[in-house]
């Protein structure tokens, strides 16, 4: 059966676009439910994240396409026409590789990341939940988790931090053996930093201690994370502990000093220090960068380094690319085989059915008197015109049209030879 994509993304519409048909996880099955139930479609996924909301569809006839949009603006409640400005549709292989792209991490705000693959699988699984999956959407997500697997073994393309937060992380995993026994002092408790403790509870960190302005947001951050929340002004008292120390706050004066850094490595017994300022303007002194055992890095650094982790994914996302055409040629022939096989069930379910109504009608044959040489007569007979009956038609009307080449595909199919009489 067809397969039809249908959706937004970052590309395409605004996040107050993406807001409006994004779907709320509760509702997930319901939305389903409408979806198949309402007869749009036979099969349903539906991936929503912050960055896209798709529909991956099996349907009927590529004509379809049209009432799953308006089935979409719908729902949530949007004019068809100003959805439409925004949305998107892929048809079979398009479709195919797309949502192997989209798996894969090509397709996405941050080249290779990794989240998107995880998200589609809770897609599907939710989908299996509500029943709203069959064979060929099974057969489909089988074949793209492969694929997506396949992508993150056999290329680089995840291997390169590319966002600010993982990139000062990753720092610090290099300069630290073991991050699992540090201390992360994190100053500010905005989206970077938020993300930066996430990265860092992800990797094991010890300890994480979170220092800003104001308190209470220090507190609710540090709650997220099982973590410690300070003041500014605690800083100096808590700044000895720290391994690593990333800060990012909007302050126009630096937080951190020189003097205040060398203080905290004597009583560290000169142990190393990261330092990671991702603020502009700073928060920690250039002058910090003289301070013996403490190492500096700033925003500037860190660019430098996702550049060059940028155009590493790129040459990856290549070879990944590769990956996804050849996942698609692969899929097309599970589909083709599969096409195959349900022709030759039917043929032989054929056949079985005019066998059953020729024996049939031998049994009763040989219940009435006839011979039994007039019985397999007859039964002969029977069997060969039910059989040679529609390839007899066939050939007919091929000769009648001079099409030569379905005589020769079906002299090959019948196994006998057009030029000859036998």
């Amino acid at each position: 059966m067809p397969l039809i994509t249908v959706g937004i993304n970052h590309k395409t519409a605004p996040i107050a676009i993406r807001e409006r048909v994004a779907f709320a996880p509760e509702k997930m099955i319901d939305a389903l439910a409408s979806l198949v139930s309402e007869k749009k479609t036979d099969e349903a996924v539906i991936v929503s994240t912050c960055n896209r909301t798709e529909l991956y569809c099996s349907v009927e006839d590529v004509s379809k396409v049209d009432e799953v949009i308006t089935w979409l603006a719908e729902y949530h409640g949007i004019a068809l026409q100003e959805l439409q400005q925004y949305c998107y549709a892929h048809l079979d292989d398009d479709s195919v590789r797309h949502i192997m792209r989209v798996a894969s991490g090509l397709d996405s705000l941050i080249l290779g990341e990794p989240q998107i693959l995880g998200q589609v699988k809770s897609a599907y699984a939710v989908s299996q939940q509500g029943q709203c999956i069959g064979p060929e959407l099974e057969s489909l997500f089988q074949r793209t988790f492969s694929v997506a697997k396949r992508v993150r073994t056999d290329t680089a393309i995840g291997e390169n931090p590319v966002s600010i937060a993982f990139a000062a992380v990753s720092l610090a995993q290099r300069i630290f053996a073991d991050i699992r026994k540090s201390t992360a002092l994190l100053i500010g408790a905005g989206q970077t930093i938020e993300l930066v403790a996430q990265h860092l509870k992800e990797n094991g960190i010890k300890r994480i201690i979170v220092a800003n302005r104001t308190l209470e947001r220090a507190e609710v951050l540090a709650a997220e994370l099982n973590a410690e929340a300070i003041m500014l002004g605690d800083i100096g008292d808590y700044l000895p502990q720290a391994d690593i120390v990333i800060s990012s706050t909007a302050s126009q004066l630096p937080i951190i000093g020189k003097g205040m850094v060398e203080r905290a490595t004597s009583k560290r017994r000169h142990n190393p220090m990261l330092l990671v300022d991702i603020a502009v303007p700073r928060d920690i002194e250039p002058e910090v960068e003289d301070v013996k055992d403490a190492y500096l890095y700033t925003v500037d650094d860190l660019h430098s380094v996702i550049e060059e982790n940028v155009r590493a994914r790129q040459d990856a996302a290549k070879a990944a690319e590769q990956i996804v055409d050849d996942g698609v040629d692969h899929y097309r022939r599970i589909v083709e085989s599969r096409k195959v096989s349900n022709l030759i069930v039917s043929f032989r379910q054929s056949a079985e059915a005019i066998k059953d109504t020729e024996l049939e009608k031998a049994l009763k044959g040989l219940e009435t008197g006839q011979t039994p040489e007039q019985v397999m007569n007859k039964l002969a007979h029977g069997l060969m015109n039910k059989l040679i009956h529609h390839p007899t038609r066939y050939l007919r009307k091929a000769g009648e049209d001079a099409d030569q080449q379905a005589l020769t595909i079906a002299s090959n199919v019948l196994g006998i030879n057009e030029d000859k009489d036998n």
